[in-house]
């Protein structure tokens, strides 16, 4: 399995092909297009990210010592944010995600193309799967 540095660079590597922000913008909107849909009984108010301009609910599963996640969103290109965030965090221990330095967001220019509100809704995102990294940290102790 992948670390999550690992999965952290080739997101990078795969954004770095791309020189047009219209092209990462489309890849991101691909990605989030390719998720699957989460399941209706997990869209609910406690799902859902607070600081978030559009509707994101998130699920986290807890299953072998690992942290599985599953996300769905209203707006297209958090969406595709939310899936990438998936992608590199997911099916990790909780010490894993709690520990990791999420370069990536940085290092693929994320920050600086968002809207104000755009960023402040990944920082949430971001958060709120630490959050659950904690939680499930904390029962197996």
């Amino acid at each position: 399995m992948k670390t999550i540095n690992e999965l952290q660079d080739e997101v990078i590597e795969e954004f770095s092909e791309l020189d047009d922000w219209m092209d990462r913008y489309q890849l991101l909107i691909d990605l989030g297009n390719e998720q699957a849909p989460l399941d209706e009984q997990y869209k609910t108010e406690q799902n859902l990210i607070e600081g978030c301009q559009s509707r994101v609910w998130l699920q986290a599963d807890y299953a072998d010592g690992l942290v599985h996640f599953q996300a769905e969103s209203d707006a297209l290109i958090v969406k595709g944010i939310i899936s990438l965030l998936i992608q590199v965090v997911s099916g990790h221990t909780p010490d894993e995600i709690l520990e990791s330095d999420l370069y990536f967001i940085e290092r693929i220019g994320l920050k600086e193309h968002l809207s104000p509100t755009r960023s402040n809704g990944l920082l949430a995102m971001v958060k709120q799967m630490r959050m659950y990294a904690l939680a499930f940290k904390a029962k197996t102790i």
